[in-house]
């Protein structure tokens, strides 16, 4: 079995789904590792590096597709990469089937199997595989790296001779995996934290890090049985704006994570919030690429308005592309062996096991 992947488009992605480090795991499963050139060589890793460890690499990216049995990526392939993969060939990365669903089913029809790892199911046995807790853990705190380092004022409290500096108070809304690392970052920093989620299961963990917990009054959980939020009603967001209105006078930096898989990013701070906060806060919307939790969120621009700086970036992981690497590279392989029957050397597709049956797009 060969196993191959190529270099994303480099104005979109800069990470990478098979590690030097990665490659060793897949050769001792007997899988040869196929790569294209240069594949590497934006984050410091040299093609001899590869070939150290037994990679075969290839001058033409089509040589690496039509030659591997499985093809391991980060985002969906361009439509005029895939001609070169025959059927019973098997992709596998972040494929976004809301997006990508006319492209998919072109590709199934052609019996190439199709596994998106973003549908992986919330269970134990799949948290090795998990690429969207690796990759949102490393996103809320480089959300926090980020917003801090335009805030133009100290983060923790100072006393000196002069006087006290206060300590900057930080809203984090949505307590998930970017929230929670946005909350553990900034209490870190010396700030002072507060943070919101529809999950009532979230205010456990939220104080455990050391932010304070803020609750629309009589709320119920609105938590998915897969551990995503659920869509609110039209009550429950006149209060949670009502909440969040008083909240956001004294907040000095916002970071937003809050995401309902496949559909818009819910609109939770509104242009009439954003007035009543103080000039020279900082807002940073993680959830920037799928139309903002915050109003006047522009993709890849930093807005002002009213004297507030609105940050959002198309893939802040670009930011941090060695370890985002290394983390989503164990994720895949992890898959790829829960997938690989050893004894045949092949892929056995079990639709028993929900892993494989849940990101299997059919």
């Amino acid at each position: 079995m060969k196993i191959g992947s190529i270099l994303e488009n480099q104005k979109i992605e800069k990470r990478i789904a098979i590690t030097p480090e990665i490659v060793k795991k897949y050769t001792s499963l007997g899988f040869e590792v196929n790569l294209s050139k240069n594949y590497g060589s934006h984050l410091g890793i040299k093609d001899e590096h590869y070939k150290d460890v037994g990679v075969n690499m290839f001058k033409d990216e089509k040589e690496v597709l039509s030659s591997s049995d499985i093809i391991v990526q980060l985002g969906m392939l361009s439509e005029d990469k895939t001609p070169n993969i025959s059927e019973n060939k098997t992709i596998i990365g972040v494929l976004n089937p809301y997006n990508n669903k006319e492209k998919l089913e072109n590709l199934a029809k052609k019996k190439i199997n199709l596994f998106s790892l973003e549908l992986l199911p919330r269970i134990t046995r799949a948290q090795s595989m998990d690429i969207l807790s690796s990759q949102a853990n490393l996103a809320g705190y480089k959300a926090v790296i980020e917003s801090f380092a335009n805030f133009e004022k100290a983060i923790p409290m100072m006393m000196t001779a002069a006087g006290t500096i206060p300590a900057a108070k930080v809203l984090v809304v949505g307590a998930g995996v970017a929230g929670l690392q946005a909350i553990a970052t900034a209490k870190r920093m010396g700030a002072i934290v507060f943070a919101t989620d529809v999950r009532m299961a979230s205010k456990e963990q939220v104080e455990s890090l050391g932010g304070k917990f803020l609750t629309v009054e009589d709320s119920e959980n609105l938590e998915t049985e897969g551990g995503y939020a659920k869509e609110v009603s039209e009550d429950f967001k006149k209060k949670q704006e009502e909440l969040l209105s008083e909240t956001l006078k004294k907040i000095d930096i916002v970071i937003c994570t809050a995401l309902i898989p496949g559909k818009k990013a819910p609109l939770i701070i509104k242009d009439n919030m954003i007035k009543n906060m103080q000039s020279g806060s900082v807002i940073y919307d993680l959830a920037a690429i799928q139309g903002g939790n915050t109003a006047f969120t522009e993709v890849d621009k930093i807005i002002e308005k009213n004297g507030i700086k609105i940050m959002g970036e198309s893939n802040i992981l670009n930011k941090l592309p060695i370890s985002a690497s290394n983390l989503y590279a164990k994720n895949v392989f992890n898959f790829v062996d829960n997938l690989f029957d050893k004894d045949n050397k092949k892929i056995n597709i079990n639709l028993e096991d929900e892993i494989i049956e849940k990101t299997l797009i059919k």
